[in-house]
């Protein structure tokens, strides 16, 4: 059966006669019911609070939890796009400056196939790229520097189109380059391998348009994984069948993806103001555990202490 419309009063009504939610401010309930909607409030933040087998909310959980555990994602979300972003400039420069080291700065040259890692396999993804940063320079535009760069030079040389490219087209840049060139980028990672590089950018390059798009952070998942590295041992993440359990397509992939492509002193923040907003909605949600919280996240118990270990 297609869901129903409900007013506001009814939403609040079923929540609080059907499902059991305490609702102790009818008036604040429905002006917040206003601002974010039913479905992306209560569908999105509703399962740490219930229980799963009678679909009823544990005894005493407030709508105001579900409020603190909706505006905690929403920080979450600024705090990785922030770090994220630091790691999208840093490969946009580099995949620029190495690329135009190798090939010049005509537009021609990142648009020419033979310019990267051109084989059976790669040919149709390669085509797919190409065709994709032709797109992004080509007139009109809705990038003034592009417009002036195509008309006055005739030339949008990949140092000015990069500012463009979403970090999606500069992860297959990256992944399609000629291997000197991928190996001259991973190198100004500290020693991770091109390989190794690819798939860390790769989550984070997805995680960046679940924060861009205002979609549900905390409990992130993806179908592509991180390598396994060194951090998954020091931290002692738990292992069934050979493979670690966490930390390899959730949120903490993401922050261990981070920790190898921010610098320490970047990571250091990070970590301060993640440890902050997680303590602060556990205050604010004491029908929320820890444990359960972490374990949505897919971080380990011991999470905090991962600026003990060396990378």
């Amino acid at each position: 059966m297609p869901k129903q419309f409900f007013t506001y009063e009814q939403q609040l009504n079923k929540l609080k006669n059907e499902k059991q939610l305490t609702i102790s401010n009818p008036a604040y309930a429905e002006e917040v019911l206003e601002k974010l909607g039913y479905y992306s409030l209560i569908g999105g933040y509703k399962n740490l609070f219930k229980h799963s087998a009678s679909g009823k909310y544990i005894y005493g959980v407030t709508f105001e939890e579900i409020v603190s555990l909706y505006y905690f994602d929403e920080e979450l979300r600024t705090l990785f796009l922030k770090y994220i972003l630091h790691v999208e400039r840093h490969m946009k420069s580099m995949m620029s400056y190495y690329f135009c080291e190798k090939y010049g700065d005509n537009q021609n040259d990142y648009l020419n196939k033979n310019n990267y890692n051109l084989s059976k396999r790669n040919a149709f993804e390669i085509e797919r790229l190409v065709k994709s940063l032709n797109k992004t320079i080509s007139l009109p535009s809705n990038y003034a520097y592009i417009t002036h760069h195509a008309k006055v030079y005739g030339n949008v040389p990949l140092w000015v189109a990069m500012n463009a490219l979403t970090f999606g087209q500069v992860s297959k840049m990256y992944q399609y380059a000629p291997t000197d060139i991928r190996t001259k980028i991973a190198k100004r990672f500290g020693g991770i391998s091109e390989k190794q590089l690819h798939q860390l950018i790769t989550i984070v390059a997805r995680c960046r348009n679940v924060c861009a798009h205002g979609e549900r952070l905390y409990s992130f998942r993806i179908r592509e994984t991180i390598p396994d590295m060194p951090l998954h041992k020091k931290l002692n993440i738990s292992q069934k069948n050979g493979q670690y359990t966490g930390g390899k397509n959730d949120l903490f992939a993401v922050m261990l993806a981070l920790r190898y492509l921010i610098d320490n002193e970047d990571f250091k923040k990070f970590k301060r103001n993640l440890l902050h907003i997680i303590n602060n909605v556990l205050k604010q949600c004491p029908h929320l555990s820890k444990e359960q919280l972490l374990n949505a996240m897919g971080f380990p118990e011991n999470w905090d202490k991962i600026l003990k270990y060396r990378k």
